[in-house]
């Protein structure tokens, strides 16, 4: 993706550990692309609320705790520009998403999250399966339209 960017553009990962930051420092820095991604280290649960939204991002990709999928998802909402994607990966979760008998917490946050996602008017969105040999799954593929 960095390689990808404008001149002036920007990668901003969150890593939960020190040891995956060390390791995406190391592959980013390898990759001659140090001046094109910050990796900021903790919680992202945490880290986000502290990215000002007076730079707007053009895309936001979620794939983390699901435990915190609706926390990410409103902090993307706050800091992508009118007209810009937000991503979460691994919302379709083998159709678990979509059974009611399945009772699972990281499915009821998924569903939480589609259910904000339903009465939110600021976004549009749709879920695009994925088969894959890891099984199916998805991801949610939502524009910023407000």
């Amino acid at each position: 993706m960095a390689k990808a960017l404008p001149k002036d553009g920007l990668v901003v990962t969150h890593e939960l550990l020190p040891e995956h930051a060390e390791v995406a420092t190391e592959n980013v820095a390898h990759a001659g692309l140090s001046n094109k991604v910050k990796i900021v280290v903790g919680p992202a649960v945490d880290t986000l609320p502290n990215l000002p939204s007076s730079e707007p991002f053009d895309l936001a990709f979620i794939d983390a705790d699901k435990e915190n999928n609706l926390n990410y998802f409103k902090e993307a909402e706050r800091l992508i520009r009118s007209g810009g994607v937000i991503i979460v990966d691994n919302v379709v979760r083998e159709g678990r998403t979509a059974d009611p008998d399945v009772v699972d917490r990281n499915v009821e946050k998924v569903r939480a999250l589609l259910k904000y996602i339903k009465a939110n008017a600021k976004v549009e969105a749709t879920t695009i399966a994925t088969v894959g040999t890891k099984g199916y799954d998805g991801f949610l593929y939502a524009v910023k339209t407000a």
